[in-house]
């Protein structure tokens, strides 16, 4: 499985991630389009994002990559704009990171 994680990654989902078995690439800084593409996210399956402030890069990543699996992982309301094209919202108040990815992994 491959992933694309954007945003910052104090709780460490990224790493929860790859002990289950996750090819992680990271994008640094804002999530824009070109951003995506050089993280792979056209082969990726599962886009995270963690920070809501991004959360136009949803719609990039699913125009990019239609059947990528997208997961919001961040404290923070999530746009209404966005929430139908999440398929997973997840506030980390309510689930650490090792149950997170032990999930999505699966």
């Amino acid at each position: 499985m491959r992933a694309v994680i954007a945003g910052p990654d104090d709780g460490e989902l990224g790493h929860a991630l790859e002990t289950e078995g996750v090819e992680l690439t990271t994008v640094d800084g804002v999530a824009s389009r070109p951003a995506l593409e050089d993280a792979a996210i056209h082969d990726a399956d599962l886009f995270v994002l963690t920070d809501v402030g991004q959360a136009t890069a949803i719609a990039v990543a699913k125009d990019v990559n239609p059947d990528v699996r997208v997961v919001v992982y961040d404290e923070d309301s999530i746009p209404e704009f966005a929430r139908s094209q999440a398929d997973l919202i997840v506030n980390p108040n309510v689930l650490d990171v090792s149950a997170v990815a032990e999930e999505l992994a699966a």
